[in-house]
């Protein structure tokens, strides 16, 4: 299932920097071509982040994850699905990182790989609500000064009985060449 082609522009989209915090971190995005490219520079003093994020609410009960097909500068990002789940009055994160290289890859990000956590802390909570996914997110997180790039053409959810084309195991997350 097609969450995202960026065939047309978006208001769907939002960037979030880590200004929130006090950080100095600066991302933007552009949606050309039907590739959306998110851009900036993290600065790891203060804060460490950026991300662009997406309000999508969607049942994807009968899924087994979400693949992206990107391109980047060889940082790791990281893909954030939320179901709306709070702990301690505060959103519960649902995290996976995966690599970028300079070529197009197909990533594969099983939901049983996310990880839990609340402003970074890990924490114990119920399962992902795949029936009642709200929003999708992808954040630079690396530790890594500098500037940085990524390059989305689609995101998608997958079925477990949908195959892979070449996969390459990258911690918990698939990456196909």
């Amino acid at each position: 299932m097609t969450l995202f082609d960026f065939e047309s522009p978006s208001d769907a989209w939002r960037v979030v920097n880590d200004g929130v915090m006090g950080g100095l971190s600066k991302g933007a995005f552009t949606i050309t071509d039907g590739i959306l490219a998110f851009t900036g520079t993290l600065v790891t003093q203060g804060g460490g982040f950026t991300s662009v994020r997406a309000q999508k609410r969607v049942d994807l009960s009968a899924y087994a994850g979400i693949e992206l097909r990107v391109r980047g500068g060889g940082r790791t990002f990281e893909l954030d699905v939320g179901d709306g789940t709070r702990q301690v009055f505060r959103e519960v994160s649902r995290r996976a990182a995966f690599p970028t290289s300079p070529d197009w890859q197909t990533i594969r990000i099983p939901f049983s790989s996310l990880q839990t956590s609340v402003y970074g802390r890990p924490v114990k909570t119920k399962p992902l609500n795949q029936a009642r996914i709200e929003s999708l997110s992808l954040f630079i997180v690396d530790q890594k000064d500098g500037p940085f790039h990524l390059d989305v053409d689609w995101i998608r959810a997958y079925s477990s009985d949908e195959p892979a084309n070449h996969q390459l195991e990258t911690g918990s997350s698939r990456i196909e060449a």
